[in-house]
């Protein structure tokens, strides 16, 4: 596969049914095994680049790479590193220290792989939708890069989903997946909603997106899904709920409301009696998800967390 291609640079964007399937056998293959191929990629080292927090994400990578013979070293670039300059011709002569062609240039020759995680500015549109952070990383550090979460992806995650949604599907042939707006007290990015989407329809799942009027997402995620602003017909018959707050697209960053009404319940579920309920993590309890649903049965969520692991292992295992 040429090296320019989006799934060795940056595996941000689903390109086919046929290669999510492979890779999803292929997670599903290392969690029963999780140490079948340990010298796959012994004298090999992952950069987990880190400018934003993580826990699961860090975390999973981290045993993933470990579990492949992969070095995994991590590199809190917000606390541990010297403060970048993105910008092209920048005279820096104010906070920034390193402009990112240096320090990109060095990651690579150090690394075999990076990892990079750089959340979206969430004011400036047109730099977040150009994925402008991470873009930097990959034009700058000449070697493969997997995406940690940038500005419009997560799809490590989303890949993680995906596993978890194969593994409880079980005699559904086509599930009905429901991906509801969950209320919150922050701006939050669009990545994990957008590759949620974009993954459930490149794998050919029936896909309704709830949310109240004001939240739709970019368009080119959710092309082929069903947009429905009633939460409860939305909800009806469905297999699996992921449950996401996000801030607005169109009036970019913007809360447009916090009704605690859309926050997830039993009571929301009585027309969907054998639904199981996802979310990525962290999650605020009784804000968007109820303790009921979060503690309860339906809960897919530890199960896509450990998933995770799987999920990178397989996609540094096809790079490598």
């Amino acid at each position: 596969m040429d090296s320019s291609s989006p799934l060795i640079q940056h595996f941000r964007k689903f390109e086919s049914k046929e290669i999510g399937q492979k890779l999803i056998d292929q997670a599903i293959s290392y969690k029963a095994d999780p140490r079948i191929h340990i010298h796959k990629g012994m004298g090999k080292r992952v950069g987990c680049i880190f400018l934003n927090p993580s826990l699961r994400t860090r975390v999973s990578t981290q045993i993933a790479a470990s579990n492949l013979g992969v070095e995994p070293i991590v590199l809190n670039m917000d606390k541990e590193g010297w403060a970048l300059e993105m910008k092209e011709g920048a005279i820096m002569n104010k906070g920034t220290v390193e402009h990112i062609k240096d320090a990109a240039g060095v990651l690579g020759t150090y690394f075999d792989l990076l990892a990079i995680r750089a959340f979206p500015s969430l004011t400036n549109k047109e730099e977040d939708m150009s994925d402008f952070v991470f873009s930097q990383f990959i034009k700058y550090s000449g070697i493969p890069v997997i995406s940690l979460e940038s500005a419009i992806r997560h799809p490590l995650q989303s890949l993680a989903d995906m596993i978890t949604i194969q593994e409880h599907t079980k005699e559904i042939k086509k599930p009905k997946v429901v991906l509801t707006w969950g209320p919150h007290i922050k701006a939050i990015p669009h990545a994990v909603a957008n590759s949620f989407a974009e993954w459930t329809l490149g794998m050919e799942h029936d896909l309704t997106i709830t949310h109240p009027a004001g939240y739709e997402l970019d368009e080119k995620f959710t092309k082929g899904a069903t947009i429905e602003y009633n939460q409860s017909k939305a909800l009806e018959d469905a297999d699996f709920v992921y449950v996401k707050n996000w801030s607005g697209f169109n009036d970019y960053g913007k809360i447009i409301t916090t009704d605690s009404n859309w926050m997830l319940t039993e009571r929301h579920l009585l027309k969907a009696p054998n639904a199981k309920v996802m979310h990525c993590l962290p999650v605020r309890r009784n804000l968007e998800l109820s303790d009921e649903i979060l503690d309860g049965s339906r809960s897919l969520v530890q199960k896509q967390a450990e998933n995770r692991i799987y999920a990178a292992q397989s996609v540094i295992s096809h790079l490598i």
